[in-house]
């Protein structure tokens, strides 16, 4: 589904969420009027969010807490739109399109990037965030490696994660996936360059400065955020969230809460504890991404 981010799910809580959430399902039909699956919600009260499990998108924390930039931003704008309660559903994340569309959640909550593949299958809300890239290098960054390109001058040795939008950035670049060290998320990209098993990690550049930051590394560090390209473009990751493309009322009814949320600086303040910055908010829309 071209460039994607993907995620393990995290611990046993979330396996057991997984089996307890997927029991219920709410069927939107009406879909000639856009859908009656906000009413539905509001009639029952709780919304299930897919998410991937990954730091710092939607995860399951150390205590069992359902949080991340996504479910908090969920939490605040479905309660104004009379959904008290939300509920996870830990998947892996290649799995949460079908999921969504199979009715296994109602909405994905994991700061999906929006994508003309993906806009083919579902309907997204306008992004809530913009994201670079940054690498994860060794102290003093000894090679000077700062873009993609650098790692060719350079001959480095690059690992990223597992199905990551950076494997697609590289090999536009000219390194070969053969060539990459590929593992499961930051925290081993991280292990890996401090172990000299790699000269660079590279991911997004939240992802790879809070990875930094909680380990409190004193061998590695991240670099400056970057534009990634391809085909001599800049290639725009911008994540939202998505519904059953039938449900245009609900996914209008968040966009309004989510662009009241930007204007007032409400979202910059949910966002901030997760890593975001003033840097990482856009005003995009869903349909200039999905062009």
């Amino acid at each position: 589904m071209g460039p994607r981010r993907r995620s393990l799910l995290v611990g046993g809580a979330a396996l057991g969420l997984l089996g307890a959430a997927g029991c219920s399902r709410v069927s939107g039909s009406g879909a000639e009027d856009g859908g009656n699956l906000l009413e539905r919600l509001r009639s029952q009260g709780t919304v299930r969010l897919g998410i991937a499990g990954e730091i710092p998108f939607g995860y399951i924390d150390k205590d069992g807490d359902f949080t991340g930039e996504a479910p908090e931003i969920a939490k605040v704008i479905f309660k104004r739109l009379g959904v008290a309660k939300v509920q996870p559903v830990p998947t892996e994340f290649g799995s949460l399109i079908p999921g969504l569309r199979s009715q296994q959640f109602d909405v994905v909550s994991a700061g999906m990037y929006i994508n003309p593949d993906r806009c083919a299958q579902v309907i997204f809300s306008d992004p809530d965030y913009r994201m670079r890239d940054a690498f994860i290098v060794r102290k003093g960054n000894p090679k000077n490696i700062h873009n993609y390109q650098d790692i060719v001058k350079r001959k480095a040795k690059m690992a990223t994660g597992t199905a990551y939008a950076q494997i697609g950035y590289a090999e536009d670049t000219g390194i070969k996936q053969s060539d990459m060290l590929i593992l499961p998320d930051q925290l081993a990209g991280l292990l890996a360059v401090e172990q000299g098993r790699a000269d660079v990690f590279a991911g997004t550049t939240v992802t790879v400065h809070n990875v930094v930051k909680q380990r409190n590394s004193r061998l590695a560090e991240a670099t400056e955020p970057f534009q990634a390209m391809v085909d001599g473009k800049p290639d725009i990751g911008a994540g939202g969230f998505a519904f059953r493309p039938e449900e245009t009322r609900l996914r209008d009814a968040f966009n309004v809460e989510l662009h009241k949320m930007k204007k007032s600086g409400e979202l910059l303040r949910i966002m901030r504890p997760f890593g975001f910055t003033r840097e990482e908010m856009t005003d995009l829309t869903a349909e200039e991404l999905c062009s």
